[in-house]
């Protein structure tokens, strides 16, 4: 892409990672031979690649929250993912980027916030922090998500059809799905994992993502069963989303989220929304994701 010269490069002895700072989004990482993990965005499939997703998960019902009685309109996960974010500080492996509350984004966010995202390169693993800082005087609410693709199948000579992803619990909880405009359906459905694995196939997202609302694991692998894999740990999230295109995608988004799309039909307070958080004034909230490859 024209802009790449502007990414923060980052570099272990196992890993490289290269961050935009455009949404801060994780945007490229290889293994130590320059293997591609994550999937590179193509816009003919799916222009993303790891974005940020703040200040709402999903979709809002009529694309519109209250706030104390006001009205305020938000497109499907938030605004952080289009904003360019400060550089704060850059080293060789790790690097801190920050996006603050202005006055582009009061009109459709009423809170003073301080979103800062760290990401860090230690041997085999990339840790992205996210941290949701309220800077205001009165109770700040919010969700938070990250959204990587990563390459399916995996750059390792294995087929699409053998990858899998690897719960580190047993999931008997049901699922949620979303509706035909990304809404939370009401009715649960049968876990798609048995004995802790998900077997990876287009047809399980015919009707949109994967979304674990009761998960028991706090870390997941993807990969084939021979050969290098990815460890994703999500030790603050309690929610994950699994999701591709469903017609041969060439990804897979593997998803810790705080905070989940609007049930049906729901008309309530922000605050009252499934997923949102609270932080008082002068706090901040924490979500930290491990990315580690396993060889």
């Amino acid at each position: 892409m024209a802009d790449a010269e502007n990414w923060i490069s980052l570099q272990s002895t196992e890993l490289q990672a290269q961050i935009n700072p455009l949404g801060a989004q994780l945007s490229v990482l290889r293994d130590r031979e320059g293997h591609d993990l994550l999937w590179n965005g193509d816009p003919a499939i799916w222009t993303g690649r790891a974005p940020i997703l703040f200040p709402i998960v999903g979709e809002l019902a009529g694309g519109k929250y209250r706030v104390a009685g006001e009205t305020y309109h938000l497109s499907r996960h938030g605004f952080a993912r289009a904003k360019v974010f400060e550089v704060v500080a850059a080293t060789a492996s790790t690097a801190l980027f920050r996006l603050k509350a202005d006055e582009s984004t009061l009109p459709l966010y009423p809170f003073l916030f301080e979103l800062d995202v760290r990401f860090a390169v230690t041997g085999p693993t990339l840790s992205v922090t996210i941290y949701v800082r309220n800077i205001g005087a009165e109770q700040l609410a919010a969700s938070v998500g990250f959204h990587p693709g990563f390459r399916w199948p995996l750059p390792y000579g294995r087929e699409r059809a053998e990858h899998c992803i690897e719960f580190t619990s047993d999931e008997p909880a049901p699922i949620r799905r979303l509706d035909a405009i990304g809404l939370l359906a009401p009715q649960a459905q049968p876990t798609p994992v048995s004995n802790r694995r998900l077997v990876l196939a287009d047809s399980l997202f015919a009707d949109d993502a994967l979304i674990f609302d009761q998960p028991r694991s706090r870390s997941v692998t993807y990969g084939a069963a021979e050969g290098p894999r990815i460890r994703v740990d999500f030790p603050d999230s309690p929610y994950l989303g699994i999701w591709t295109k469903p017609k041969g995608a060439p990804f897979i988004c593997i998803e810790p989220w705080q905070g989940v799309a609007d049930p049906q039909g729901f008309s309530g307070e922000f605050t009252a929304k499934p997923g949102v958080f609270t932080v008082a004034p002068g706090g901040v909230s924490v979500m930290e994701t491990g990315i580690t490859l396993l060889r």
